[in-house]
């Protein structure tokens, strides 16, 4: 066997290439003696070995290349649908190159894509959670959504989309603060009310919901909170309601009792606030504590109270109720038969059968009643009085200008004559006062179908018998003038025959107590305004404090002739 020299190794600092393998390889074999048919036979497994290597080398290059292209392709398509949410107007196109040079080209604008999204999906999530929030607390149920996580739809984040959230988010702030001024609207008013009557507010207010009393709390702005608080407020103003009403017929009846009992000023400012509810409306009682209960309670013990007084002075007020009714008819002069009354009132009383306040509310009808009356004559009783004013002036002018010495100058004697002339003009409307007044008598009493009674005498008969004395007295005067004329006739005559003027004597059979020349009689009875009867001595001609006191009531003045002064 020949023998070879070994194959010298490579050198360290030679690169090993395939070739210099190769050779190395031949070399060996050669020193070892190897068959031609082993040396291709290992020569064609390195081969195959190397092609192995080669080919896997090249799948993994094929598929690497193939993530590449995906992952390009990938990272388009997210570059599209991150535009299309966005609502981007991007101008990005695909760029030309390797695809490393295509990746390179769409990262930056990937990446700005991404945090885009990342920033509108927050702005979406706290947007999307306060219109959670303001809804929860408008349906009141903020407990149960605290947990819940807030959704947000990841393919729609347009710009336009976020502003119909903020827009709708708006109008939901809007509402909540609508609402909470309602809501402490709604507080002050509960608030009014409990203060008037003396309720708990607080427990009132709690009752509707703990967050309206805990300041740590926000308010509650639900429609049930809402609903139950316009409740609690009607029926706070329908229960003021019924206790205003409920004090005003007490204070009815306050008044009523403090009227008949005559109550002391000093007792009724007791409960004066009480009383001023008659005039006040329900939204005119806004003091504190003016509608409490205890307010009530003290009035409907002190009604109570002048109740059993009442019962005690009944008898004593039935008498002054009649007092009262009497004075009244007194007053316009009608006839009431006082006695009688009295008598009456006494046997119901003792009889024990009639109810006093039916009986006081009756007289209370009576008295009503008599004041009508006596309104419905106010007006003829006036001229009444002008009438006997007037007739009363026509007597003091008949005795004054009977006097001889009425333009001496005495004291007072322009007192008189401005006197006279006064009563000659107020003497000459007399006809037309009788004239007037009678009128007026007949037509009430044409509309009430009674005759006008006036101190149990017929009015309108006193007018007609007035009327004709007037006229006989006026007869008399005429004729009284007639004779005068004639005595001073006869005493001229007399003068003329005999050279002096005769002492006039008084016709026989005449008095020194004669009214007139003409000798009225003492006993004639005169009807006058001022009495049916010329009586010297009744109780009217003794309370006057009239001139005619000191003439005698039978006593008829005759009108001097002014020729004759």
């Amino acid at each position: 066997m020949t023998t070879r020299t070994p194959a010298p190794s490579p050198s360290p600092s030679q690169p090993t290439t395939c070739g210099s393998l190769l050779h190395e390889l031949q070399m060996i074999w050669d020193e070892i003696g190897e068959s031609d048919d082993e040396r291709d036979k290992m020569l064609l497994q390195l081969e195959q070995e190397c092609l192995y290597v080669y080919r896997r080398k090249v799948e993994m290059t094929r598929k690497h290349k193939a993530d590449l292209q995906q992952y390009l392709a990938e990272s388009e398509a997210e570059i599209a649908n991150l535009v299309s949410a966005l609502g981007e107007h991007s101008c990005f196109s695909p760029a030309s190159g390797t695809i490393y040079q295509q990746l390179s080209a769409l990262k930056p604008v990937l990446e700005d894509l991404r945090l885009k999204k990342e920033k509108r999906i927050k702005e979406f999530h706290e947007t999307q959670s306060q219109i959670n929030q303001i809804c929860s607390e408008i349906a009141g149920n903020i407990l149960s959504n605290k947990g819940a996580e807030t959704q947000v739809n990841e393919s729609d984040l347009t710009v336009r989309k976020l502003g119909e959230l903020k827009s709708y988010l708006q109008e939901l702030q809007n509402e909540k603060v609508l609402r909470l001024k309602k809501v402490n609207s709604h507080i002050n008013t509960i608030h009014s009310l409990s203060l008037v009557m003396s309720i708990d507010f607080l427990k009132t207010v709690g009752d509707v919901h703990p967050s309206l009393i805990d300041p740590g709390q926000s308010k509650s702005i639900s429609n049930d909170t809402l609903a139950r608080l316009t409740g609690v407020i009607n029926s706070l103003i329908q229960d003021k309601q019924q206790r205003l009403h409920k004090l005003k017929g007490l204070a009815s009846m306050l008044i009523k009792l403090w009227d008949l009992l005559d109550t002391p000023i000093d007792e009724k400012k007791r409960f004066e606030h009480v009383t001023s509810f008659l005039t006040s409306s329900i939204d005119e009682v806004s003091r504190q504590g003016s509608l409490g209960l205890d307010v009530i309670e003290q009035t409907e013990v002190e009604v109570e109270r002048l109740n059993v007084l009442k019962a005690s002075k009944m008898k004593e007020l039935v008498f002054k109720r009649q007092h009262e009714l009497e004075e009244i008819y007194k007053g316009v002069h009608m006839d009431v038969d006082s006695d009688v009354a009295r008598q009456i009132l006494i046997s119901l009383l003792e009889s024990g059968n009639v109810d006093l306040s039916d009986l006081l509310s009756s007289m209370d009808d009576q008295i009503a009643k008599a004041k009508q009356d006596a309104l419905s004559r106010k007006d003829i009783l006036e001229k009444v009085e002008k009438w006997k004013h007037a007739s009363e002036e026509e007597k003091w002018l008949d005795e004054y200008e009977k006097d001889e010495n009425r333009y001496s100058a005495g004291r007072g004697a322009h007192k008189n004559l401005k006197r006279a002339e006064k009563a000659r003009i107020l003497v000459s409307k007399i006809p037309f006062m009788v004239e007037n007044l009678t009128a007026k008598v007949k037509a009430w009493e044409m509309e009430k179908g009674v005759p006008f009674l006036y101190d149990k005498a017929s009015l309108l008969h006193m007018l007609e018998e007035y009327t004709m004395l007037r006229q006989e007295r006026e007869e008399e005067k005429r004729r009284s003038r007639e004779q005068k004329k004639l005595q001073e006739q006869l005493a001229a005559e007399q003068e003329a025959l005999f050279g002096s003027r005769p002492t006039t004597k008084k016709p026989l059979g005449l008095s020194t107590n004669t009214n007139s020349t003409v000798g009225t009689p003492i006993g004639r009875r005169i009807m006058t305004p001022s009495g049916r009867t010329g009586f010297s001595g009744t109780k009217e001609h003794r309370e006057s404090g009239r001139v005619n006191n000191v003439i005698p009531l039978n006593y008829v003045a005759l009108q001097k002739d002014d020729s004759g002064r």
